[in-house]
């Protein structure tokens, strides 16, 4: 058992930071005059503009008074007239950061910015207009600053379109989670360090001169919403905020799968906050869930064509011991803690195997990694081919729905009490971290501690100071990770059931609900649908390049079915032209804007190179045999799926507080913001890597299912493998199981306030039953309780 003792502390924010900017020129320097929020004082930043290709920025040490500074303005002025003198070139909100393609330096300025959200007190701003400004005078530019690849490289640079889906903050790290910002008690990483901040390598010149971050503004990517709704005649806040990763990033068939350093395309984290409406001042309680999005993190890849709106997925056995994915389930239990729950909603069944194949070899991945994990460290799999069941919504959801609050059970919330102060700042009492092992208060479970002091928190009382409940701080440990094959149109909706059973619990926590249940007809379900509808078609667009196919959605709304198809086609149509003809170039853009390609003068131009897939896996490696390549080219529109020659990838990795595994022979660790890449290898070992013609699940068909899951100790895949450990589960028998889906999920109990035995463990399968946390299928119970690997 952790060791953990309750403190109070102040959440360290500087109330007085930088937030208005105006920039004046001269023709050897730019100053840039910045105001502290709520103060007449001013500092003084000064660029150097008579260097052609460097760099130099000053910081003025002294503060200014308004009449102070309005004497250094005067006094400049002065002493420049011979060349112009000082000039106002525009006010703005704070710099984005600085560029260099082949020879002068950008500035990229925000001039224009848009109030979109509020978190305890501190403001968040989307980006209404931006600049992109040349740092040296034209008198010292040569003819490289006007060549053609300069004009292109710049052209690049400005169709990154900050005033969509970028957002910042001030005096909150809108990058990390509110679980992360108020309980990570002491030093840590930079802000700008966090995977989540898109201008990270654009502020690392500025960053590293001045050693302070108060000139520039962390931008992160994404989607930012945030509504006032009510339950039960109770108003709350809610702000769904989801959090794009720079780390292997780009567009579709660009960024599939994994790279070396355990990276994911299209990874995505996805935060459901709820904070109680009080009058300014009072105390409140604040609750957040975090749940995250990614490719599969195997080497695969698809190859854009004109020819074929649905390309062929190319499968790598590069990679025979995992190494790489082995590093994604590491980070992501450094990010977030254990368990890690895997929802995987690709087909299990194809007339020509497509998504099929990753099926199998992602199950081969988790059950290879967890042969090395402690039992309470392994990764629970659950696969649910949402596609098939798509055609009933309610069902689809209902099944969702119970995985959803089956991984709520094991990972629980986040819950604290805070007091905003005038300057922002944030009052709250949490926990200090003695060793890495600390285990969440969870909901789900019956905790003394979890009890509230002063009793409970009247319905009907508006003013929460009235009669407040003292509650102890709930984390959240753990998280539920989602994933299809491009993390979209079925994530989405799988993140949506998810959200729905997460915010009846954060909603009975606050107070606010008597019961966590919100059935799918519920008021509050249909307006998170439309938030979560909008986040899907924003991610959508960001990588793929249309809206999402919310078929589901548009079911549940009672929408026309010819409309729906009629727009589930054009958006096909749009996300195959995307895809095809315009994401090569938004690629490179987001290239250049992230520093993955920095231009050099001599070298090839970004648009030279042959491939933007330095990780990935295409028909352009060299481990494609040659025949494999002759054989796509003959069958492109076959949907057959190459299987790569079999180079493998071993890992070198580096060290943190709690390694995933936990193996005698080697331990490994875990993933650090700088891991180094993977050294290639030869293997030794070989697995199945191909699904049998007939699976044996239907080789079995006379057994009956109770006899089938018998088979223990030695259990058997899907591929007919033999195997001896757990935590794997196909939830598609649900959807033809004897407790039908018909019945609404959301109207099932998913917290349970009795049974005082759960703490830091799983609820037993007697347990599950008695205390009704979850009325599941007994054989689900069965599974949650052995952990036995079942079929339909």
């Amino acid at each position: 058992m952790a060791t953990e003792k309750w403190i109070d502390f102040t959440h360290q924010y500087d109330p007085c930071f930088l937030q208005k900017f105006t920039l004046y020129e001269t023709r050897s320097n730019f100053y840039i005059c910045g105001r502290y929020k709520k103060t007449n004082l001013w500092r003084v930043l000064k660029i150097y503009r008579l260097e052609p290709s460097e760099l130099n920025i000053v910081e003025d040490s002294a503060t200014y008074s308004d009449f102070e500074y309005l004497d250094l303005l005067r006094r400049v002025h002065d002493g420049n007239r011979s060349t112009g003198g000082l000039k106002l070139v525009t006010k703005c909100f704070g710099i984005v950061g600085f560029i260099k393609f082949l020879e002068p330096y950008y500035m990229l300025l925000v001039t224009g910015r848009k109030k979109i959200g509020v978190i305890c007190g501190h403001a968040v701003y989307s980006i209404k207009k931006s600049e992109i400004i040349p740092i040296p005078h034209s008198s010292v530019l040569s003819n490289l600053a006007y060549s053609k690849n300069e004009k292109r490289y710049k052209k690049l640079l400005s169709s990154v379109d900050l005033t969509k889906d970028f957002f910042f903050s001030y005096s909150y790290n809108i990058m990390n989670s509110l679980q992360k910002n108020l309980c990570n008690n002491g030093p840590g990483q930079s802000q700008y360090e966090s995977m989540f901040v898109w201008n990270h390598f654009l502020t690392r010149g500025i960053r590293n001169t001045l050693k302070n971050n108060q000139w520039t503004v962390a931008l992160v990517y994404g989607f930012f919403k945030q509504e006032n709704l009510s339950a039960a005649g109770r108003d709350f806040k809610f702000t769904l905020i989801a959090r794009r990763s720079r780390h292997y990033a780009g567009t579709r068939y660009l960024k599939r799968g994994v790279n070396e350093k355990g990276r994911v395309a299209n990874d995505v984290e996805t935060e459901q906050i709820v904070v109680e409406d009080v009058p300014e001042g009072y105390p409140m309680q604040i609750s957040s869930v975090v749940q995250v999005r990614g490719s599969i993190p195997l080497f695969w890849s698809q190859e854009t064509s004109w020819m074929n709106i649905k390309p062929d997925i190319i499968l790598s056995k590069k990679d025979k011991k995992y190494e790489a994915t082995r590093l994604h389930f590491e980070n992501l239990a450094k990010r977030y803690g254990n368990p890690i729950i895997v929802l995987n909603l690709i087909k299990a069944n194809e007339k020509k195997p497509r998504e099929t194949i990753l099926r199998a070899e992602f199950s081969n991945a988790i059950r290879f990694i967890n042969k090395d994990l402690s039992k309470e460290n392994r990764l629970k799999f659950l696969s649910y081919d949402l596609q098939k069941h798509s055609r009933k919504a309610i069902n689809a959801l209902q099944i969702l729905g119970r995985a959803g609050a089956y991984a709520l059970s094991l990972t629980g919330i986040f819950y604290s009490q805070v007091t905003p102060k005038p300057e922002g700042l944030l009052n709250l009492s949490c926990i200090e971290r003695i060793d890495d092992d600390y285990p969440p208060q969870n909901l789900f479970h019956k905790n003394e501690d979890a009890e509230t002091v002063d009793g409970e928190v009247s319905s009907g009382s508006h003013v929460p100071s009235a009669n407040l409940s003292i509650k102890v701080p709930i984390l959240q440990k753990g998280v539920l990770r989602t994933n299809c094959i491009d993390c979209l149109d079925r994530t989405n909706v799988a993140q949506y059931a998810y959200g729905v059973v997460a915010l009846g619990l954060q909603l009975k926590t606050l107070g606010l609900l008597k019961s966590p249940n919100i059935g799918l007809d519920n008021p509050l379900a249909k307006d998170l649908m439309g938030i979560y509808e909008t986040m899907g078609d924003t991610l959508a667009l960001q990588y793929g390049g249309s809206a999402a196919h919310n078929k589901i959605f548009c079911e549940r709304r009672g929408q026309w079915r010819a409309a729906t198809q009629s727009q589930e086609f054009l958006r096909t149509l749009q996300r195959y032209y995307s895809n095809t003809y315009v994401d090569a170039e938004k690629q490179n853009a987001i290239n250049v804007f992230l520093g993955h390609f920095q231009p050099q003068q001599g070298k090839p131009a970004l648009w030279e190179l042959d491939s933007d897939q330095h990780h990935i896996i295409g028909i352009h490696d060299p481990n494609v045999i040659e025949s494999a390549k002759s054989f796509f080219k003959r069958s492109l529109s076959d949907g057959n799926i190459l299987n790569e020659s079999d180079s493998c990838l071993m890992a070198s990795i580096v060290g943190h507080n709690q390694p995933l595994s936990e193996r005698e022979h080697r331990g490994t660790k875990g993933l650090s913001e700088s891991t180094p890449e993977i050294s290639s290898c030869e293997s030794d070992i070989s697995f199945p890597r191909y699904t049998p013609s007939m699976p044996l699940w239907k080789q079995c068909q006379h057994i009956e299912e109770d006899q089938y899951l018998e088979f223990d100790p030695n259990c058997f895949d899907e591929h007919g493998d033999a195997c001896n450990f757990t935590n794997f589960l196909d939830l598609d028998w649900l959807s033809s199981s004897g407790n039908s889906c018909e019945e609404d999920v959301c109207d099932r109990s998913v917290a349970s306030d009795s049974g005082s035995s759960l703490k830091g463990r799983e609820p037993t399968a007697t347990e599950l039953a008695s205390n009704n946390v979850l009325e599941y299928d007994q054989k689900f119970v069965q599974w949650v309780t052995d952990g036995e690997l079942l079929f339909r």
